[in-house]
């Protein structure tokens, strides 16, 4: 997955059999959230609800729309899947065409898309802000775990310190350069995924397109792990969320009702490497090792895009952080879960469910 100009093709091998988060939490997605959603969609409806169902940067994607004109829907539905297909092109690290592995594999990019270069400043905001708890650089990680567990699946232990540290040294946001000129990774053999963020941008663009049509009600998927909601449920109810429960997946532990409003969860569950679940792809960039202090973090935010980007760094940063990181995105609430199954609510408002 990163680093793909280089990778052997072990290397190749054991990124592509590890199954990613966002593969695997659209699965529990599926599961908790879609029935929640769709349960009685047809009871007062007078215009069809129109689902799509693709994929979205690895993931199955779904949308759900409203609109009065079957031509309208058509034609608004196709402009999506294009936006799908354009984006998948800039943040895909499944395909070999795509800027974020080509800028992986030479390490700069002189002709970057501006999609690419926003989204990398956004990236360095939250890297900042979270003191460097979210950092997109982590990809050599990824890679180390990937490898060690593919090649020896029964263990329970993770790789060994000395290569650990050896992958640490790749890893430092800072050295992203992100100018008019282009992108530069500061290191060779640095490497970036955007799996935390990438997927809420790209819901957020499929939003605004179906919005800007005269969508009012919508339901956008991209990845189960990440959802965009606009208006209200046709039914006149706000629409029901089920969230997974990390200790037991096909179980529903929280279910939300919200409106216009947009929901992103992470969870060392989502990925684990081992049968334990203690080494997982939520990765603490200080260590090298996977972040245990919580094992779900639910975050809603106006944007999806600001939802994905803090439930990943909520789920990494230091307690004394979080207020701080919160706070700089008003009107945003976090439902955290301890590895107990307790639930803590960061923020001012509540969830309902």
């Amino acid at each position: 997955m990163s680093g793909q100009g280089q990778a052997t093709r072990r290397e190749r091998t054991a990124s592509a059999a590890a199954p990613s988060r966002r593969r695997v939490l659209t699965i529990l997605g599926g599961m908790a959230g879609l029935p929640l959603l769709l349960a009685g969609d047809a009871v007062r409806d007078r215009t069809p609800l129109v689902r799509w169902r693709g994929t979205a940067l690895g993931s199955p994607a779904c949308i759900v729309v409203e609109h009065p004109d079957a031509e309208t829907r058509r034609r608004v539905l196709a402009r999506c899947a294009a936006e799908i297909e354009r984006l998948e092109k800039v943040f895909s690290l499944y395909r070999s065409d795509s800027e974020l592995v080509q800028l992986n594999a030479v390490g700069r990019l002189a002709n970057s898309s501006h999609d690419l270069k926003m989204l990398l400043s956004r990236c360095q905001r939250f890297s900042e802000l979270s003191g460097g708890a979210f950092d997109v650089s982590v990809q050599p990680l990824w890679k180390v775990y990937a490898r060690h567990f593919f090649v020896n699946p029964s263990l329970s232990v993770g790789p060994d310190r000395k290569t650990i540290e050896h992958a640490l040294t790749l890893v430092d946001w800072q050295a992203i350069d992100v100018s008019s000129r282009g992108i530069v990774l500061g290191r060779p053999r640095m490497a970036l995924t955007l799996n935390g963020i990438a997927q809420g941008y790209l819901t957020d663009r499929i939003v605004d397109i179906l919005r800007d049509h005269g969508c009012e009600r919508v339901f956008a998927n991209m990845g189960s792990s990440e959802i965009g909601l606009v208006g209200s449920h046709p039914d006149g109810r706000p629409w029901r969320i089920g969230l997974a429960d990390p200790r037991a997946p096909q179980e529903v532990a929280l279910t939300l009702e919200l409106a216009d409003r947009c929901v992103s969860t992470s969870g060392g569950y989502g990925t684990p490497f081992d049968a334990a679940g203690r080494h997982h792809h939520l990765f603490d960039p200080k260590t090298g090792t996977s972040a245990r202090r919580h094992i779900a973090v639910t975050v809603i935010a106006s944007r999806t895009m600001t939802a994905d980007a803090l439930s990943t760094a909520l789920y990494v940063t230091e307690p004394e952080r979080e207020a701080a990181l919160l706070a700089a995105f008003p009107d945003t609430l976090a439902v955290v879960t301890a590895p107990d199954g307790s639930r803590q609510q960061l923020g001012e408002k509540s969830p309902q469910g």
